[in-house]
């Protein structure tokens, strides 16, 4: 264990003090919301960024370490362990140091050299691998020949062999050619004949050549893309002029003569048939890991700034599905989300029922008040925008609209939580409701989808699917611990990601609210069936009852402590009137004058656990979604044909990715503001710049009107 901390230390830049105390937590089962949000005193106030990054590091550790002793048990199990072999390998760093280690002692499928070892052409391999003269290996081989060897020639192969194959396994060998190749070679790729003559959305691979080490991220993904898809094929550099002098010169050296051509041939033969195709294959695998990673990374950073969306409370909002010929799907929300209405409207092609579709839109929102229209940004978008613009133009009400990403809204539609949620709603009707409730309410609604499918990652469909979920559940996870949720409107959905809340208690504390009524407090949770002491330590900080028996319940405060919130407000009179909105604004200017550091001594707390209090009383019910830039809302629509050069537009990033950003600007198509655009500054990642969900000014570059893309630049 104190290896493994010492290495987690190390790796993250960590104090082995606090490390060893964090990882201590884990361990006893506690959740890293939990322990980001509450434990601040033991892990010197990470966050939870860290402590995934933490959490995924101990588990490589543990793995490598299992990994060892399982190689360490294998060798010396075949009596084959050495004190020297012993200490390289447990000193091994990666996984990959301890296989090329294991390498010569692992079992394999029967090759070339097992064969020639079953012949008993061992002895000649080690004439060889000695150096010896060709003419002394010529005369020795012929006492080799036997029924299963036919000639001399054929016991030098097969003797060659063994002495490849033991090549091939040194360790050490491997890793210099790995680093050499990877540090030096260039990957090519070209086009296969079936596409030689055709357009794909790979062309630019189809005669492509760079650098392994420069190459992006996410042209690595296309060029796998295109390769599965066998548009193009895909080769790497063997720099055998290089590579196969020094390995051969490595291999002499370790020989009594230089002038051996049986040697010489077993390593070029190393090199070629076993080194270099496996080392090829290792390093585009590290490539594709690499690539994944930083994909996901994205997509994660992408996926947290869309669930913190700003949220429009108290608005009554239509949610607008487009759709041709199965008409567009309509649903009113009220300013809680419940549902107040549907329809079904055609006011696109072919029906084009373009009047009685204004009826109806106008009707639902004289009779419902609707204040905001959500419009799905899937087919037949653009024509329901010019729709609702035109239509809003007849509208005596001020209504505003704003575009909304569908993604994954079909998904949800057909779903046994739609379906559970609105059993009497018509399944295409429960798309338009999941539009409406994700401008309402980012958060709540985004939940419902499995996060891979809400639509704002790169090459999503060519990573791990198992690590991008894992990841991205963490990510919604995060997201939901940090807003808090209401366990009186709650949905299942959104309950089995607070911290300590499994799918069962959460669907067991919906029941129990339907069967009881609301939730009075959060001691009451712990009524709720198969919710006990532990998992209520976890969730209960995360948990908010507003109008509750305790003022203290509608805050991020934990119970746990409660005893020192009341301590504090008792030192500073306050009571619960005074964290009403009416009284908050001097009640904040009270607790910001509290001397930290001398009232967290006198009330047995932590200095951190004091501000995190004074922050929560200074708010409570506080939603830090509310800092969030508001989504831009419309009421008329702009067209390609409106864009010119040099235009300078408002607009909302909506995907961020490794080479750059894609803006919403209120034209159907989302232009692209290249990373070299983002900034007169070096940008190593837009990411580091731009999240989804900023409110931008950008100016256009470029029109092209054929292939519907859009060139825009922040640099004004």
């Amino acid at each position: 264990m104190t290896d493994i901390i010492q290495t987690l230390s190390q790796r993250l830049k960590l104090a082995p003090g606090r490390v060893a105390a964090t990882v201590a937590l884990i361990d006893a089962g506690n959740t890293i919301p939990f322990i980001a949000r509450y434990r601040k005193e033991v892990t010197g106030n990470l966050d939870d960024t860290t402590l995934r990054e933490l959490d995924t590091v101990l588990k490589y550790t543990r793995r490598l370490e299992a990994r060892k002793q399982e190689i360490l048990g294998s060798i010396a199990g075949q009596q084959k362990l050495t004190p020297e072999l012993a200490a390289a390998i447990e000193g091994a760093e990666t996984l990959q140091a301890a296989e090329d280690l294991y390498l010569p002692y692992k079992k394999k499928r029967r090759t070339r050299a097992m064969a020639a070892k079953a012949q008993g052409l061992e002895p000649l391999a080690l004439k060889i691998a000695a150096g010896e003269t060709d003419d002394a290996l010529a005369a020795a081989a012929g006492h080799f020949v036997n029924d299963a060897v036919a000639d001399a020639e054929a016991a030098l192969a097969g003797a060659r062999d063994i002495v490849a194959e033991t090549i091939a396994d040194n360790a050490a060998f491997r890793g210099y050619i790995r680093r050499y190749i990877t540090e030096n070679a260039r990957i090519h790729t070209a086009v296969t004949g079936a596409f030689a003559k055709k357009k794909t959305p790979y062309t630019n691979y189809y005669d492509h050549s760079e650098g392994l080490g420069a190459m992006a991220n996410h042209r690595i993904l296309a060029m796998n893309r295109a390769e599965k898809e066998k548009v193009i094929t895909v080769k790497v550099d063997a720099l055998t002029e290089f590579i196969l002098p020094w390995l051969t010169h490595q291999v002499m050296s370790k020989g009594a003569g230089r002038g051996c051509g049986q040697l010489a041939q077993a390593a070029a033969d190393a090199y070629k048939r076993l080194i270099f195709p496996a080392v090829e294959r290792e390093i585009r695998a590290e490539m594709k890991e690499r690539a994944e990673a930083s994909a996901i990374r994205a997509f994660g950073v992408n996926l947290r700034k869309l669930l913190l969306t700003r949220p429009f409370r108290e608005k009554v909002t239509m949610g607008f599905d487009p759709g041709y010929r199965n008409g567009c799907k309509i649903a009113v929300l009220d300013p809680m989300g419940t549902l107040l209405a549907t329809a079904k409207v055609y006011p696109a092609k072919p029906q084009q029922k373009i009047a009685e579709s204004r009826r109806v839109i106008l009707a639902l929102i004289e009779r419902y008040q609707v204040d905001m229209i959500a419009i799905g940004n899937g087919t037949a978008s653009r024509e329901s925008e010019q729709f609702i613009a035109e239509t809003l133009k007849a509208c005596p009400r001020r209504v505003q609209y704003c575009i909304v990403s569908e993604a994954g809204a079909s998904i949800y539609s057909a779903s046994p939580l739609a379906a559970a949620e609105y059993p009497d709603v018509d399944v295409s009707l429960r798309g338009a409701i999941s539009i409406g409730g994700r401008l309402q309410d980012p958060l709540s609604e985004l939940v419902k989808i499995e996060p891979e499918h809400i639509g704002v990652g790169q090459y999503q469909h060519d990573v791990n699917q198992k690590v991008l979920s894992e990841a991205l559940t963490n990510v919604v996870e995060d997201a939901v611990n940090l807003v808090g949720v209401d366990i009186n409107r709650a949905s299942p959905a959104l309950l089995k990601y607070v911290a300590g809340i499994t799918g069962t208690m959460a669907d067991n504390i919906v029941a129990y609210r339907e069967a009881n009524g609301r939730f009075a407090n959060r001691r009451a949770v712990l009524k709720v069936k198969g919710l006990g002491p532990r998992a209520y330590e976890q969730c209960a900080g995360f948990l908010r009852i507003t109008g509750g028996e305790e003022v203290l319940d509608n805050t991020g405060i934990h119970p746990e402590s409660y005893p020192a919130a009341h301590a504090l407000m008792d030192r500073l009179s306050l009571t619960p009137a005074d964290l009403k909105p009416a009284r908050i604004r001097e009640t904040a200017k009270t607790l910001r004058r509290v001397d930290v550091e001398a009232t967290a001594r006198e009330l047995g707390i932590g200095e951190p656990t004091l501000q995190d209090m004074i922050a929560e009383l200074c708010k409570p019910g506080r939603d830090p979604r509310d800092e969030a830039p508001e989504p831009i809302l419309k009421q008329d629509v702009l067209s390609l044909d409106d864009l010119k050069p040099d235009m300078a537009l408002k607009g909302t990033v909506r995907n961020v990715v490794d080479f750059g950003a894609f803006v919403d600007i209120g034209v159907h198509q989302d232009g692209l503001v290249h990373i070299s655009q983002i900034s007169d500054r070096y940008v190593k990642h837009p990411s580091d710049v731009l999240s989804v969900g900023d409110v931008v000014t950008v100016k256009v570059l470029s029109v092209d009107k054929p292939r519907s893309r859009i060139a825009l630049t922040m640099l004004l």
